[in-house]
């Protein structure tokens, strides 16, 4: 089987082999476990060496077609996205020509690119991941929602399944609700909740894009705010972004070098250990789809403590097995004093969160995606 992905991500091009962002890169090398040739139709900077965070594609047979960035967020952005379109187009067309199976990733403008292009394509085997919210009633961009309603719409994608996170009522047939797993059987060791006592460091993590879709300057605030209260709070930013300047001098200027770290990108390895020390994940982010780092956060026994995005809601038992606040400091410094009060609640919440991550593993998501490429 020949599979074809279209997708946005920005790859890097060091010593012959191609590198992306490492969640992504780890779930398509699973992808391409079950294909004799794959082709991959997305952006390349030839000036970017691979960032710690970066994978390697593996496959023995894999071609790169490289296509342009592009952008239709400004009128001069749009002008400028015209001039590239017929080849960006010409590309995708060619390739879609040549595949068995052809794998979208949304949304993004490659992925938009991708679900018209593939109209054209009726009798080819094809799937969508849409990485994004799928809730029909969040705001999302224009674009996204054009995404979602030729995807969905079964005229315009024959022979395709989309898969989606969480569990979305009145859908079309071709939606499949999935999921994204991090860690294998093999990772799976004994990990107790970490014991919570006022009178000891509580320890907080950040882990995610310095970005402000992710507000991550509210986690300094909640340290701020606790460390007044007399609480012994450490924060552990893990991630890199336009953010951190805003975050440093937040840091300087409430003399929280003592309590707050930012390490920036680092291995998945080094992150894997810091959610076996933390005790809570404060991820406060404005959109989601299935945010791996609450997933991975909870297999580890460390308590998220986030917005109700997307499906969200559904991977903590709508606040079984976390804690669902809006975007202040004040409720997550509740929500930590609560259970500072009740330890033994903490323990219990961050057991069931564990038990359930660890349904989601990479052998289960490989099984998952086999049944998909056989079937579809």
């Amino acid at each position: 089987m020949h599979l074809l992905v279209i997708g946005h991500v920005v790859h890097k091009l060091h010593d012959g082999v191609y590198f992306a962002y490492g969640p992504y890169v780890r779930e398509m090398n699973l992808w391409f476990r079950h294909v004799d040739a794959v082709t991959v139709v997305a952006p390349i900077d030839h000036n970017l060496p691979p960032d710690p965070i970066d994978l390697p594609y593996m496959h023995p047979s894999l071609n790169l077609v490289e296509v342009s960035e592009f952008s239709i967020q400004s009128p001069a952005e749009i002008l400028r996205t015209l001039g590239k379109l017929p080849g960006i187009w010409s590309k995708t067309w060619k390739e879609m020509q040549k595949a068995d199976h052809i794998h979208l990733r949304c949304p993004g403008n490659m992925g938009l690119l991708g679900a018209i292009v593939q109209v054209f394509f009726s009798h080819k085997i094809k799937s969508a991941k849409y990485a994004g919210n799928w809730d029909r009633k969040s705001n999302q961009p224009f674009t996204y929602r054009l995404q979602q309603k030729i995807l969905s719409n079964t005229t315009l994608s024959k022979n395709m399944q989309v898969l989606v996170y969480g569990e979305w009522p009145n859908e079309s047939q071709n939606i499949r609700p999935f999921f994204t797993a991090s860690y294998s059987e093999s990772e799976k060791e004994e990990c107790p909740p970490r014991p919570l006592d006022p009178d000891k460091e509580i320890r907080l993590l950040f882990v995610g894009g310095l970005n402000s879709g992710k507000q991550p300057i509210i986690s300094a605030q909640v340290v701020s705010r606790l460390i007044s209260e007399g609480k012994n709070v450490k924060l552990d930013y893990f991630g890199e972004g336009p953010e951190r300047a805003a975050i440093e001098s937040f840091i300087a200027e409430k003399k929280l070098e003592h309590a707050i770290t930012i390490h920036g990108n680092v291995s998945a390895n080094t992150v894997k250990e810091a959610f076996q020390k933390a005790h809570f994940l404060i991820f406060i982010s404005k959109s989601e789809g299935w945010p791996k780092v609450v997933a991975e956060a909870m297999f580890w026994a460390c308590l998220p403590i986030t917005t109700a995005v997307s499906c969200v809601p559904q991977m903590l038992g709508f606040g079984t097995r976390g804690e669902l606040v809006h975007e202040n400091e004040e409720e997550v410094c509740a929500a930590i004093n609560r259970y500072l009060n009740q330890p033994a609640g903490y323990a219990a919440k961050a057991t069931a969160a564990m038990e359930w991550s660890r349904q989601y593993t990479l052998e289960r998501f490989d099984r998952e995606i086999q049944t998909l490429l056989q079937t579809t």
